[in-house]
């Protein structure tokens, strides 16, 4: 297993001062799976006051409560952290008192999963006291000891656990299972922050739809709004699933962007409230778009979506259910309507949700979608004129021909909408003899404010 140079350089500061400190948790999961970590973690039987002095000006302070000291080792920040054992838990997230320790097996014995529950010694040797290894190999997540114990100590490892399911692809254990839903009601104690975290880690894994599927009565405490959907029958012979599954399969269906996800999510949490049986007993669920952006905005600010993220996803959400053929005319025409981005991203939400409707959704969903595509991209390398800043003339050649007030903008509205619908090219002499032809016919209160 490589380590890189500057946690070594870390690691062989503590040993010379006769110290010893190891690469611990995820670092170790990931390298023992394959992946290059993100963050080294190194866990030490150095008090953290004692980490400060030896590092100096490289160390800060950043947790000393807990134990935690970064160091700054060739420009990279690793946490390190004196090995600990935690007290009693009152309020189901933090210890409220920790008490440092020098054994290493004490400090492993604390965190939330096996698989997370590993270090690193100097010759390379895995310790593994809880089975971490074993669980990888078999690929199941199961809780250090009692699963009963660590959820109660912090809600939050519920979460974390459903998140570890999504991104590593794991099954969870049993037991660790049946004690997440007997204690998922300390879910609704945790922070929004905390959750919003834990949540879009979660909808980004490759095994979103699975994690989704398992464990919906733990998510639902945090997100109740997708309860009523869970083994909701649609009663409609284009869907199969029932509304959950649906929006699970949709959700692993479309690529692991967060406003993508997160769209997918919530597009059909309005279809309960609003189904109608018509005489031949298919379900309909006429306006449950827009009952499902309602109910989007509310989890948004619930959980304080960044203004940034809420944007694309109510942008999504407004034009989910914009109808279009495979065409340039069409596309084009969208384009202008909604923008280059947002219009490519409805073609990945509309082949996401035909592909959660059958078994087969995926291959059936790909070669329309597909088509839509390729037009798209080939309309954005050419440039397609899609905003009236685009347009090869200006308000002040609406003005030089006559146009007034509001007349101006009117004029040049028509001719984006003309060139969108590929019926005029976005040349200057072309949307100028438009342009007079409009004037000529009084078009916009031309010669009007």
């Amino acid at each position: 297993m490589e380590i890189p140079s500057y946690v070594n350089l870390i690691t062989a500061h503590f040993d010379a001062a006769g110290r010893r400190a190891y690469p611990v948790g995820g670092c170790v999961r990931d390298a023992l799976l394959g992946k290059t970590p993100d963050d080294w973690d190194l866990t030490t039987d150095a008090p953290p006051e004692e980490t400060l002095a030896l590092f100096g000006a490289a160390a800060h302070p950043t947790g000393l409560r807990h134990g935690t000291v970064t160091v700054v080792s060739e420009g990279r920040s690793v946490e390190v952290t004196t090995m600990r054992r935690d007290g009693a838990y009152r309020d189901n997230r933090r210890p409220e008192r920790v008490t440092f320790t020098g054994d290493l097996e004490s400090d492993l014995a604390r965190r939330d999963l096996t698989v997370n529950a590993m270090a690193l010694a100097p010759d390379g040797t895995v310790i593994d006291p809880f089975g971490g290894q074993k669980d990888l190999e078999h690929r199941i997540l199961r809780c250090v000891g009692d699963a009963r114990d660590r959820f109660g100590e912090d809600a939050l490892r519920m979460l974390r656990l459903l998140r570890f399911a999504s991104v590593l692809g794991f099954t969870v254990e049993p037991e660790t299972a049946a004690a997440a839903r007997e204690k998922r009601a300390l879910l609704a104690s945790v922070a929004a922050e905390r959750a919003y975290a834990e949540l879009n880690k979660l909808l980004c894994g490759g095994g979103v739809t699975d994690a989704l599927l398992a464990f919906p009565d733990v998510l639902g405490v945090v997100l109740p709004e997708i309860l009523p959907c869970v083994g909701f029958d649609q009663k409609n012979p284009h869907h199969c699933f029932d509304v959950w599954e649906h929006t699970a399969r949709s959700v692993g269906a479309i690529e692991p962007r967060r406003a993508l996800r997160w769209t997918m999510l919530f597009h059909d949490l309005g279809k309960p409230r609003c189904m109608t049986v018509d005489a031949d007993g298919v379900g309909h669920f006429y306006g449950h778009t827009a009952i499902s952006a309602e109910l989007a905005e509310g989890i948004m600010a619930r959980l304080r979506f960044e203004k940034a993220l809420a944007a694309k996803v109510r942008a999504q959400l407004e034009c989910f259910d914009d109808v279009f053929p495979p065409e340039r005319a069409a596309l084009h025409k969208e384009m202008a309507k909604r923008g280059r981005d947002v219009t490519a991203d409805l073609l990945l939400t509309k082949r996401a949700d035909n592909a959660a409707k059958a078994p087969d959704g995926l291959l059936r969903a790909q070669e329309p979608w597909q088509e839509a595509r390729t037009i798209l991209d080939a309309l954005i390398a050419e440039g397609a004129c899609c905003e009236l800043s685009e347009l090869a003339v200006s308000g002040g050649d609406m003005a030089a021909l006559g146009f007034r007030g509001r007349g101006i903008g009117a004029a040049l509205q028509k001719l984006l909408a003309e060139v969108a619908a590929e019926k005029l090219a976005n040349e200057r002499g072309a949307l100028l003899a438009r342009a007079r032809r409009l004037y000529g016919s009084g078009f916009g209160s031309a010669r009007g404010t």
